[in-house]
Formats: C-alpha cells, structure tokens, sequence
C-alpha cells in the first residue's frame, strides 16, 4: 500500500530534527501548525526584491548573508511590506542561518501574524544541505509490507510470505547467527533519491517480534543491541512458499527474478518451505551471493561460462584416426 505525503506541519520538522539542525524557536508558536507542503528548501532572493513570480511558498525559507546584509540597504517599511507579502503567499516558516537576529520588521511582522522564525548556527549551504535530507526523508514516497526484514552480513533482505510460513522462525534462526532485525511482520518502506529503499519499522514494536506457541519477545533484552537496527536498505527480496510434490524449483540460478517496490525492481529469491530444509542457512547463503554480485562476481554465470567454454573446446578437438600398421609379407626361403 503506497502512501502519498502532502505537507507535514512546522512543528512535527521543528520537534523531529530541532537538534539535528540545531533550531532555535524565536518567535511564532502559534503558527507552528502551518503546513510545509514540498520537501524542498528556498532562498527567497528575487522575492525580497518585490519580484514574487515563480515564488516558491510551500517551502522553508532561508535567510542568510547574502538575504540579511541585503535587509540592511531597504528602508524598514519596505521591509514589513516583503515579509507580509510572503507570509500572505503561505510561507510555512522562516529560519534565519549564523545566529543572525532578525531585523525589526521581520521580528515584528512575524509575532503579528504567528509566523515560525527559527535562528540556526550554521552556516548557510551546511544547513541547507543537511534540511534538505531530513526533509526528503519526510516526503520520501512510502509503502508498506507484510514482511520480516534483516539485515544479514550487510545485505538487506526482506522476508516474504503467507502468515504461519515461518518467518519470524527463520527470522529468529539469523538473529541467533549475529545478524539484526529491522523489522518483524510489518515493514515499512520509504524510497528515497528515486533509487534507494529503506526499510523501518514502526516505533510501537521496533526490537519486538511475535512467536507463534511463545507470543511477544524482546529481541534487544535477550541478543543484545546489536541484534536490532532501525533502519537499512533493502537488497533483495526471498519469498517463502510451501512446498508441494508439483514445484519445480530453481537449480541453476541463470534465471533472474524481481520484485517491484515503488517501481524499483528488487532482486527476488523463492524459498520452499519443507521439513529438513534449513531455511535460515538457505537465506543466508542467498544473501552472500547477493553480495557477490553486487561486486560483480556471479558463480551461476562463471560456472555457465566455463562450461560453455569446455564444451566449444571439446567441440573444436578433431578425433585422432589410427592409421593401421602393414605388415611386410614374407615369403618362405627369401
């Protein structure tokens, strides 16, 4: 199920990334309910100038050197006629870089109107790049899965399959080996960048994971920390099934399958499920291939080369033809 993000409110980006970007809330508490309706930042150059065509309002706007220094040659009335000419265009919240105060129009005009005014330490193109990220991750397109997600030895790997089939069982077999839980039955999915998906799990159940017959367990109290991540990229997908007298299953590997996850077309691997089969192990080596063919080894491939390869030399090899030894016929008496 894909969910669509249509702005995030002020107050939910000011309470989730205050530290990480080191926010400081001046003046404007009352409006922190304004929404922030496209995951981008803006420098409102041009528009400081009276010029307002292709504003960018849905966005953050930034004020910095280049935007303070400039306040210092306008008059203080044209100042207040800019800023609320912005604010009457929905401005969701202005932030103010290099602890710059704000001037006495802006500080004025924005207790006026409840509008959000932060101050940041940091310079300009630092917080701009770092805002950029965290807002990314908040209009990221999202979906989720009903699925157990790992990571094993460095690969994400998200676990498929119909209830009862034994993925948290499996889950639970890698988590013993040393590798982490991201997430157990539910795993929630952003794509960011247009290429990468990260998955999550929900904050109510993050290091929890049901066992049929045992019920809840707390993966961190009992593996350790280290047996639970919050949040990893997804490599590959393995699907487990039920096995069946009737299913032909993959012996080669040279036959390559997806999976689409907001139309990023992850590599997908089917498991059957059967007594004896040590599914965890299974999952295991599949994602250590995967590695390998992220670093362009792939054994499927090598080894159908080098067949092919000792089947064309064999082909190439003329069969030797034994000439037949004459014998010298001797006569009696010669």
């Amino acid at each position: 199920m894909q969910k669509a993000i249509h702005g995030i409110t002020v107050a939910h980006f000011f309470e989730t990334y205050r530290e990480k970007l080191k926010l400081e809330l001046i003046t404007g508490a009352d409006g922190l309910h304004r929404l922030i309706r496209e995951g981008s930042i803006n420098r409102p150059s041009l528009a400081l100038t009276g010029f307002f065509k292709y504003f960018a309002n849905k966005r953050i706007q930034i004020l910095g050197a280049a935007e303070m220094t400039y306040f210092k040659t306008v008059g203080q009335r044209q100042q207040m006629e800019i800023i609320t000419e912005m604010i009457d265009r929905g401005v969701p919240c202005i932030v103010l870089t290099r602890n710059y105060h704000p001037t006495h129009p802006l500080l004025v005009v924005a207790r006026e109107r409840n509008l959000p005014l932060f101050r940041t330490p940091m310079i300009t193109m630092n917080w701009v790049n770092l805002a950029t990220l965290c807002i990314d991750n908040e209009f990221a397109p999202s979906s989720t899965e009903h699925a157990t997600t790992l990571d094993v030895k460095g690969v994400g790997v998200m676990l498929r399959g119909d209830s009862g089939v034994g993925k948290s069982e499996c889950a639970l077999a890698l988590i013993e080996r040393g590798h982490s839980l991201v997430a157990d039955d539910l795993t929630v999915i952003k794509l960011l960048d247009e290429r990468e998906l990260i998955s999550s799990s929900r904050p109510l159940n993050r290091g929890y994971m049901e066992c049929r017959g045992i019920g809840i367990i707390n993966i961190a109290e009992m593996f350790g920390i280290k047996s639970v991540r919050a949040q990893k990229r997804i490599d590959m997908v393995i699907s487990l099934k039920e096995w069946t007298p009737e299913v032909v299953e993959e012996r080669t590997g040279l036959e390559e399958s997806f999976y689409d996850i907001l139309g990023i077309k992850l590599p997908h691997v089917e498991l059957y499920v059967r007594p004896g089969r040590d599914i965890a192990r299974l999952v295991e080596v599949a994602a250590l291939v995967q590695a390998l063919k992220k670093m362009g080894h792939d054994p499927a491939k090598t080894f159908n080369d080098r067949l092919i390869e000792f089947m064309t030399r064999q082909a190439d090899e003329k069969p030797r033809t034994i000439k037949p030894v004459e014998r010298e016929e001797h006569t009696p008496g010669s």
